[in-house]
C-alpha cells in the first residue's frame, strides 16, 4: 500500500453511482485511497454499501465554503452531478490543482477552462460514462486501427440506447427507464440535431426527429430503430475526421417506439418552457384534453385520434397510447407543473424498473473505409445487461469512470487541461478492464458490402 492515501471524492451519489461507488470501494484498501462521498441526502441501499468503508456527506453543492473545503481536501474529484452544475466545482478543481473526472459532455464554459486547467498542472478527463465515453473509446479504438491497416475512414455511425433486457419486457413500449426520466422526456430539445450524410449536412427540427428513424439489426438481438443525437459534426474534429463524408450519432430504442414517442412531440406534451395553471387539480385526460381542439360532443379518444391524424385501424400505435392510462381520470397530483413534469410522471407510473426486472445497454457502430481502392464496412456492437444488483447503465456509466480515475491517480495518465478518451494511451487501458468486468464488442467485417 502506498505510504501516503491519496483522497477521492465523489460528490453525487445518485441512480448512476452506484457501480461507480462499488468500484472505488473495492479498489481503496489495494490502491490506497480514502473515499469521501457528498450528496443532499443518500438512500438506504447507498448507506449499506458503504458502511465504514468510506465517509458520508451531507453537502449542498451551492454552499460554496463548504464544497471548496471539501475539493481543497482531496487528490480528485469525481462529479456525478447534473451536467449544469460541474462548472462550479471544475473552477474549485483548477483554483486547488485536483484532477477531475466526469461522465458528462464537455461544454463550451468548462472547454473555456483549458488553459486556466494547463497552467494547474491538472488533468479534467470527461465523456467517459457510456455514451458518451464507452462509444468513444471503442469507436478510436476501431478507427486508428482501420488507419494502421492504411485504411481512409469514409462513413462512421454510432448508436447507443439504454432499454429494457429481454426478459423483463413486458409492455407495448418494448421499453422502461434505466437513467433518468427526465432527460428521456426532454430528449433531442437542444436545438436541431446535425449530421453530415453520403456528403450532404443534414438538419433535423425537434417536430421533425422521431420520424426520421434508421433501422439496425443487431445479431442475437434482433432489431433496433436509431434516431438522430445531438450535434455530431463537432465529433468530426474530435476523432480526426474532418473530410468524412458520414458522421452520424444517435440513440436506439425498438422499433415502434418512435412513431409513438412523436405523438407527444406533436401533442405539446413534451414542453418544459411553461407552467400549466391548476396542474394539481387536473386528472391524466384532462391533461390531454388541454391540447385539444374544444369539441362539446366528441370524446377526447376522438379529438386525440383527428388532432393528430391516427387512422382508426393504427391499433398498435393507440394500444400503447391507451396503456399509459393517458384517458383515465387519475389524479395530477402536481402543482406548478410544466407539460413535461406531468408527462414524466404519466410514464413513470409505467416504465419504472421493477423489483426483479433488468435494464440493457445496447451500442452499434458502423465503419465504412476504403482500403487498397476496395470499400468496406465492418460493425462493432457491445450488449450489456443488469444483473439483480446494478443495472447496466450503472455500471456503462459508473465502470469507466471509474477506470479513469484509477488511471490518474496512480499517474497512468500525465496529460494536462481538458479531455475525453480519444487517444490511444488513454483508451487502451479502459477497454480492456472494461473487457474483463464484461463490457465487450464484437467486431464483424461487412462482406456484401
Amino acid at each position: 500500500m502506498p505510504e501516503q492515501e491519496k483522497k477521492v471524492l465523489l460528490i453525487g451519489a445518485g441512480r448512476s453511482a452506484s457501480y461507480l461507488i462499488d468500484y472505488l470501494l473495492k479498489n481503496s484498501k489495494k490502491e490506497g485511497w480514502a473515499i469521501c462521498i457528498a450528496d443532499l441526502s443518500f438512500s438506504d441501499s447507498i448507506r449499506e454499501m458503504v458502511g465504514s468503508s468510506a465517509d458520508l456527506i451531507e453537502l449542498d453543492i451551492n454552499d460554496v465554503e463548504k464544497r471548496r473545503s471539501r475539493i481543497q481536501d482531496s487528490d480528485l474529484v469525481v462529479s456525478m452531478l447534473p451536467a449544469h452544475m460541474h462548472l462550479d466545482v471544475a473552477k474549485d478543481c483548477i483554483s486547488f490543482k485536483k484532477h477531475m473526472v466526469t461522465a458528462s459532455y464537455v461544454s463550451k464554459d468548462l472547454k473555456a477552462l483549458e488553459k486556466d486547467a494547463i497552467a494547474a498542472g491538472i488533468c479534467m478527463i470527461n465523456e467517459i460514462g457510456v455514451d458518451p465515453g464507452i462509444d468513444h473509446c471503442s469507436a478510436m479504438e476501431q478507427i486508428d486501427k482501420i488507419r494502421e491497416e492504411g485504411g481512409e475512414m469514409l462513413d462512421f455511425e454510432t448508436f447507443t440506447g439504454g432499454l429494457v433486457a429481454p426478459d423483463s419486457d413486458n409492455n407495448p413500449w418494448n421499453y422502461k427507464f434505466s437513467w433518468n426520466p427526465r432527460n428521456v422526456v426532454l430528449a433531442g430539445q437542444g436545438g436541431a440535431v446535425k449530421f453530415k450524410q453520403e456528403g450532404t449536412y443534414k438538419y433535423i427540427p425537434y417536430h421533425k426527429l422521431f420520424r426520421r428513424t434508421e433501422l439496425i439489426n443487431i445479431e442475437g438481438y434482433g432489431k433496433f430503430e436509431g434516431y438522430a443525437n445531438r450535434d455530431s459534426l463537432k465529433y468530426r474534429e474530435v476523432y480526426g475526421l474532418e473530410d468524412i463524408q458520414t458522421m452520424y450519432r444517435g440513440t436506439l430504442r425498438r422499433p415502434g417506439f418512435c412513431r409513438a414517442w412523436d405523438v407527444f412531440v406533436q401533442l405539446g406534451a413534451t414542453d418544459d418552457s411553461y407552467v400549466l395553471e391548476n396542474s394539481e387539480d387536473l386528472t391524466f385526460r384532462q391533461f390531454i384534453n388541454l391540447f385539444l381542439p374544444y369539441n362539446p360532443t366528441d370524446s377526447v379518444e376522438l379529438k386525440f385520434r383527428h388532432a393528430l391524424n391516427l387512422a382508426h385501424d393504427d391499433l398498435e400505435l393507440f394500444e400503447k397510447l391507451k396503456w399509459l392510462d393517458l384517458f383515465e381520470d387519475i389524479p395530477v397530483g402536481i402543482k406548478n407543473a410544466s407539460p413535461a413534469k406531468i408527462l414524466q410522471k404519466i410514464l413513470e407510473r409505467k416504465w419504472t424498473l421493477e423489483e426483479g426486472d433488468h435494464d440493457m445497454v445496447v451500442m452499434w457502430h458502423k465503419f465504412v473505409y476504403k482500403h487498397n481502392e476496395e470499400t468496406k464496412e465492418r460493425h462493432s456492437s457491445m450488449v450489456l445487461k443488469g444483473d439483480d444488483r446494478f443495472t447496466a447503465m450503472a455500471k456503462s456509466v459508473g465502470l469507466p469512470v471509474g477506470i479513469a480515475s484509477k488511471l490518474l491517480l496512480n499517474g497512468s495518465i500525465q496529460e494536462k487541461g481538458i479531455h475525453v478518451p480519444i487517444t490511444k494511451k488513454m483508451y487502451t487501458p479502459i477497454l480492456e478492464e472494461l473487457r474483463n468486468d464484461g463490457i465487450v464488442f464484437v467486431e464483424k467485417e461487412i462482406s456484401n458490402f
